[in-house]
């Protein structure tokens, strides 16, 4: 009779640190931010919480500001010399 080899798989991912940019794996699906020697670090901090009435910024926000700093810099979007 052959024996039947199960493999167990861990699927990583690479990922930097939002701390201190290194880079390190974690798995699949996580949600981790900070690799393992910033995880203390950004436990001393508060955990921010989000403003009353804030809401979140659309991409339609931001290609409102795109266009209006581009009127204001004098950028047009026709391409040429001014």
């Amino acid at each position: 009779m052959e024996a039947v080899m199960k493999q167990n798989y861990v699927e990583l991912e690479l990922k930097y640190c939002e701390r201190c940019g290194g880079l390190w794996l974690r798995r699949r699906g996580m949600q981790n931010v900070y690799c393992g020697s910033c995880v203390p670090k950004m436990a001393e901090f508060p955990v921010p919480r989000k403003a009353r009435g804030a809401t979140r910024r659309g991409m339609g926000d931001v290609l409102e500001f795109e266009g209006r700093l581009q009127e204001l810099m004098g950028v047009g979007t026709e391409g040429g010399n001014l």
